[in-house]
C-alpha cells in the first residue's frame, strides 16, 4: 500500500484531520467490507455506491474510512460539501440550532431562520429586481416547484428541458432528465408535456452558440409552440450530462426569446450554485439572469435544503398552501446554510473556486496533450471534467473511463464519473483542499491513466 507523507493540518471540516492520503489496507478493507455486506443485506439494491468504503469522518480535502484509510475527496459528494465537511462555523450553527428546536412546520409556526435564508437567497442570485424564495429539501423537489410555479404563472402546461439534463430521480424530474439508465430505466409513465431540445455541446457538436440557440429554438417554435409553453430550464453548465460548457452566446440567445415570448427562464444551479464555478453562480458566468433559480447542494454544507428563488411577481403567482412541505426549510437546515453563505461570501471561496480551476486545468490539459485518449477538458472553477475517448474515431470510451476512476480510487482518490455516455471524470474538490492534496490527486489519476 502506497502512504503519502503528512501535509499540513488545516481547520476547515472537522473533526481536524491530517490532510494526507494514507492507504494502509486493500480498498476496502475489512470493517468497511462488514459493513458493506450489512448494507447488501439491509438496504434496497437500488441505492448503489461508487467508493467501495464505509466512511467515519472527513474534512479539509479528506475522507477517512472504518479502516483508518485516509482518501483525497475529489467529489464534495457531489459538490455538496463545497466550505469543507464539517466546516465548524455550520458545526456550530447546527449544534446550536438542534439544542433550540428540530421542527416546528414552518407552514404552522414560522421562525427566523427560514427568513433570513430566503432574504441571503434574494440578496446574493443573479439579478436586481424584487425576488422572493421558498425552500425545499432535495434539488428535484426544487425543480419540481420552480416547474408548478412556471405553469400557475403563465397559465400554461409545456415545459422544454434539453439533450444532456439532470435534474432529479422524482417523476416529474425524471421527465426532464435526458439518461435513461440508471435514472429512467423501466420508472415510467413520465409526466406529461415534457419536451426535449437540442443543447449546446461544443465537443461533439461543433456549432456556435448563436447557431445552437437557433437550433433549440427553431425546434421549440415548431414542436411545441411558444404560446404554450410554461418554461424552460436548463444547468448552465449541465452537470452528471457531463459537465458540458455551452458554447458562448448560447444561453443569452435562449434567455432572450424566452423574454420575447412570456417564457419562464429556469436556471438549475442545484450543482453549479455557491461559488462552485468560480462565481456565486453559474448564471453570472454567462451574463444571463433567470426568472427563477433552483438550488441545493453546497446551500447547506451537507444538510438537507433546498430553494427556488426568483422574480416576485413570478414566485408570487402561486396561491396561499401550493408551495410548501412537511420539512421545507427545517431550521437546523436553515442555521447551516446562513453559516454556509457566510463562508461563501467571506472566505474568499469563490477565489479559491479560481485557484483550484487553475491547477485542475493546467494539469489535465498536459495529460490531455500527452495522451489522446482524453479527449476535452472543460469546465469553471472547481467543476472541471475531462472527457475520454478512442481517439481514432473520437467515440465516448466508457470503459476507459470507469477502468481510470476505480484505479484512482483504489490508490485513495476519489473521483466521479458522470456523462451521457458514461465517458466523463468530474472533479468537484471542496474549496477547503490544499494544493498538496489536489496536486498529488491529480498525480495519482495520472499514473492510472498511464496503467489502464
Amino acid at each position: 500500500m502506497t502512504t503519502a507523507p503528512a501535509t499540513q493540518t488545516i481547520p476547515l471540516g472537522g473533526p481536524t484531520l491530517p490532510q494526507e492520503r494514507r492507504v494502509t489496507t486493500a480498498i476496502p478493507g475489512p470493517r468497511s467490507q462488514e459493513i458493506l455486506d450489512r448494507k447488501a443485506s439491509a438496504v434496497a439494491a437500488g441505492v448503489g455506491h461508487t467508493v467501495p468504503i464505509a466512511a467515519v469522518a472527513a474534512g479539509g480535502g479528506v475522507v477517512v474510512d472504518a479502516d483508518g484509510n485516509s482518501l483525497i475527496d475529489l467529489g464534495s459528494g457531489i459538490a455538496v460539501t463545497s466550505v469543507g465537511n464539517a466546516h465548524p462555523a455550520v458545526v456550530a450553527a447546527v449544534q446550536n440550532a438542534v439544542a433550540q428546536m428540530t421542527h416546528t412546520c414552518f407552514m404552522i409556526s414560522p421562525y427566523e431562520s427560514y427568513v433570513a435564508v430566503a432574504e441571503r437567497l434574494n440578496r446574493l442570485t443573479p439579478g436586481d429586481h424584487a425576488k422572493k424564495s421558498a425552500l425545499f429539501n432535495s434539488g428535484a423537489e426544487a425543480v419540481e416547484n420552480a416547474v408548478k410555479i412556471a405553469r400557475r404563472f403563465t397559465g400554461r402546461q409545456a415545459v422544454v428541458a434539453f439533450d444532456h439534463a439532470y435534474h432529479g430521480r422524482t417523476n416529474l424530474t425524471m421527465a426532464l432528465t435526458a439518461k435513461s439508465m440508471p435514472y429512467k430505466s423501466g420508472f415510467g409513465p413520465f409526466a406529461s408535456e415534457v419536451y426535449r431540445a437540442p443543447a449546446s455541446y461544443p465537443f461533439r457538436d461543433g456549432l456556435s452558440g448563436a447557431e445552437a440557440a437557433a437550433k433549440a429554438i427553431s425546434l421549440i417554435e415548431k414542436q411545441i409552440g411558444a404560446d404554450n409553453l410554461a418554461a424552460v430550464i436548463i444547468e448552465p453548465i449541465q452537470g452528471e450530462g457531463g459537465f458540458i460548457v455551452p458554447a458562448d452566446g448560447f444561453l443569452p440567445a435562449v434567455v432572450d426569446w424566452c423574454r420575447a415570448n412570456g417564457v419562464v427562464f429556469i436556471a438549475d444551479e442545484v450543482q453549479t450554485g455557491f461559488a462552485r464555478t468560480g462565481a456565486m453562480f453559474a448564471s453570472e458566468l454567462f451574463g444571463i439572469v433567470p426568472d427563477l433559480i433552483t438550488t441545493a447542494k453546497g446551500i447547506a454544507g451537507g444538510m438537507p435544503l433546498a430553494a427556488v428563488t426568483g422574480r416576485a411577481e413570478i414566485v408570487d403567482a402561486t396561491h396561499a398552501g401550493g408551495l410548501g412541505g412537511t420539512y421545507g426549510g427545517n431550521p437546523v437546515a436553515c442555521a447551516a446554510a446562513l453559516a454556509a453563505m457566510d463562508a461563501f461570501e467571506n472566505d474568499g471561496l469563490v477565489e479559491r473556486a479560481r485557484e483550484i480551476g487553475d491547477v485542475l486545468r493546467a494539469r489535465l490539459e498536459r495529460m490531455q496533450a500527452a495522451d489522446p485518449r482524453m479527449g476535452d477538458v472543460r469546465g469553471h472553477g472547481a467543476m472541471i471534467a475531462a472527457e475520454f475517448v478512442d481517439p481514432a474515431t473520437g467515440a465516448p470510451d466508457a470503459a476507459l473511463t470507469a477502468a481510470i476512476a476505480k484505479a484512482a480510487i483504489a490508490e485513495g482518490v476519489i473521483v466521479l464519473t458522470c456523462g451521457t455516455y458514461g465517458n466523463v471524470i468530474r472533479f468537484l474538490p471542496p474549496l477547503s483542499i490544499s494544493d498538496d492534496l489536489l496536486t498529488e490527486g491529480l498525480d495519482v489519476l495520472a499514473r492510472a491513466l498511464k496503467t489502464v
